[in-house]
């Protein structure tokens, strides 16, 4: 309860800043949906060149992009955390978080809270729709109910990865440099995993499980390419690697020794 009422806090003050420059806040609303629609741009401009990736159809694969931005902007609304090492580390920020009572991961989540990329979610949301709509798929009463389900998990598997990538700041004085490594690795999250070699598709599913917030929750609901048990192991994969991140995260704080030259 202290911690919700802290993000109240956060929230209030965010939307006081963003109301002061108003510009700033529209501009970053624009360069997200520039970013999502380059993405489904780039998907298009592949299949005017092939009829098909593997064995998946242009609609099936915008399909799996739709979902995949769902958790990819509840993820960056609650979790940006690209900065964390210079800002916090680097900079010596780490050392005002922790004269506070509150826990040093909520403040830090907290202080990089991100609204505007929520609406990524919802044109992700529009696009599955319309993909949807084009396979002809059918929709019973319980998908709104799983959809929201893989989503969270999704979410959870990047919470998990980028705590962890942050964490790592707390052992090492230089900036580590595997955060854009990451990043690039996770957009192969979006597209199918079975057009990928072996050892990619096991990179993806049990080292840096990103094929659990595209097209694993996603082929739930693709009757050509369901994948039942993978679709369904992605809230406990979630819940796994977000607690393996919390744990990476709470024994890296004990090492903190603050800024310092």
């Amino acid at each position: 309860m202290f911690t919700l009422s802290l993000f109240k806090e956060y929230i209030a003050n965010y939307m006081k800043t963003k109301l002061t420059y108003r510009a700033d806040f529209w501009v970053e609303v624009a360069s997200d949906l520039l970013f999502s629609a380059m993405n489904l741009i780039f998907i298009f401009v592949v299949f005017r060149h092939t009829p098909a990736l593997g064995d998946w159809s242009e609609a099936e694969v915008v399909f799996v992009y739709g979902y995949f931005m769902i958790p990819y902007g509840l993820f960056s609304a609650v979790s940006n955390l690209w900065n964390f090492g210079d800002r916090y580390i680097a900079k010596g920020e780490m050392d005002r978080i922790l004269t506070r009572p509150a826990g040093s991961l909520a403040q830090v989540l907290l202080e990089n809270v991100d609204p505007p990329s929520i609406i990524g979610s919802f044109v992700g949301l529009g696009i599955l729709a319309t993909a949807w709509w084009r396979l002809g798929l059918p929709f019973d009463w319980y998908d709104p109910l799983v959809l929201l389900v893989m989503a969270l998990g999704s979410t959870l598997v990047y919470m998990g990865i980028y705590i962890t990538i942050a964490a790592l700041s707390f052992y090492t004085d230089a900036p580590t440099g595997i955060t854009p490594l990451v990043y690039n690795i996770q957009n192969y999250g979006r597209y199918p995993i079975q057009i990928y070699n072996r050892t990619i598709r096991f990179l993806l599913t049990w080292l840096l499980p990103f094929a659990f917030v595209g097209v694993y929750p996603a082929s739930f609901f693709l009757d050509n390419h369901r994948n039942s048990v993978m679709a369904w192991l992605t809230p406990a994969v979630g819940l796994v690697v977000c607690t393996i991140g919390i744990a990476v995260w709470s024994h890296g704080i004990k090492r903190y020794r603050g800024a310092g030259s």
